[in-house]
């Protein structure tokens, strides 16, 4: 599956394991309860490891991971819920993580430019037929008000 990095197209080489999933090789992503719980056992793990993040996270249970977190999921269960939009921000500007934010679900291709406003530098789509409306996406404005 393709996805887009700082505004390029690349194939995904990561893998979300859900709670119950076993661990394996590879670059992978977790929950933050998973991260959370297994913490000790990932950062001894081959590969690289993100966190996915749902609106309902809180950041500041990872903030002091971040060093050990290569990738941040911005899981959108709905396109309506904006929660995700702050925590990009918080993780850019207040906690200056300087690793991919990715956004992954739910979101439309019209909040693309925003949530690149706000830190997210990376966009996982559905389909590959979608990455060129998402790329357009991103240069919607250019002219910013903030």
């Amino acid at each position: 599956m393709q996805l887009i990095k700082d505004k390029q197209v690349i194939n995904n080489t990561w893998t979300y394991l859900s709670n119950d999933a076993e661990l394996k090789d590879g670059d992978i992503t977790v929950s933050t309860s998973r991260w959370l719980q297994d913490k000790a056992e990932l950062l001894n793990h081959k590969g690289k490891v993100g966190v996915r993040i749902t609106p309902e996270s809180s950041i500041d249970e990872i903030v002091n991971d971040l060093p050990h977190i290569e990738l941040i999921e911005l899981d959108f269960p709905d396109f309506a819920d904006g929660r995700l939009f702050s925590h990009a921000w918080l993780l850019r500007n207040r906690y200056q993580y300087q690793g991919e934010i990715r956004a992954t679900g739910n979101y439309m291709s019209g909040q693309v430019f925003y949530l690149s406003r706000v830190g997210v530098n990376a966009f996982s789509v559905e389909k590959n037929e979608d990455v060129p409306a998402a790329l357009t996406a991103l240069n919607d404005f250019t002219v910013k008000y903030q």
